[in-house]
């Protein structure tokens, strides 16, 4: 079964999403408009698009690697809820030491559409002890 995601195009020259091959997991989402991005500044770069994420699933917004790993460009925030009809702008940092600019109509991130689970949020005064218990960060050795 293919679930239809349904988009709306805000900017008619704006390039719908696409799957660079058959077997990827995320589509791309591509800049409305040309964005320069300053080291370490934050900006949200617009797509163009709005989109009906079927109740049940959401969207998440991924680094594209090459960006992320050649230029030091992450993602931020990320989630598009079923409920939100509004223009899906893409948050990014440059944690690099140089200046980036995302072009008109150039890849800027990619989207993954997901089932989501709500669970029922239960207050206890401890949790269960399992082997791992509370270490953290590294503490699965080298």
């Amino acid at each position: 079964m293919t679930l239809s995601l349904q988009i709306q195009r805000l900017d008619p020259e704006v390039p719908l999403p696409s799957y660079g091959h058959d077997d990827d997991a995320a589509c791309d989402l591509y800049a409305r408009d040309e964005v320069t991005i300053q080291p370490g500044e934050r900006v949200q770069v617009p797509t163009g698009l709005a989109m009906a994420i079927p109740e049940g699933y959401a969207g998440f917004v991924w680094d594209k690697s090459g960006l992320s790993h050649k230029h030091g460009l992450k993602t931020v925030g990320g989630v598009i809820d079923a409920g939100y009809r509004g223009e899906v702008q893409v948050g990014v940092v440059n944690l690099s030491d140089t200046p980036y600019t995302y072009e008109k109509h150039h890849k800027v991130a990619q989207l993954v559409v997901q089932r989501i689970e709500h669970v029922s949020i239960e207050e206890v005064d401890s949790l269960d002890d399992t082997k791992r218990g509370v270490a953290g960060f590294g503490s699965t050795g080298k």
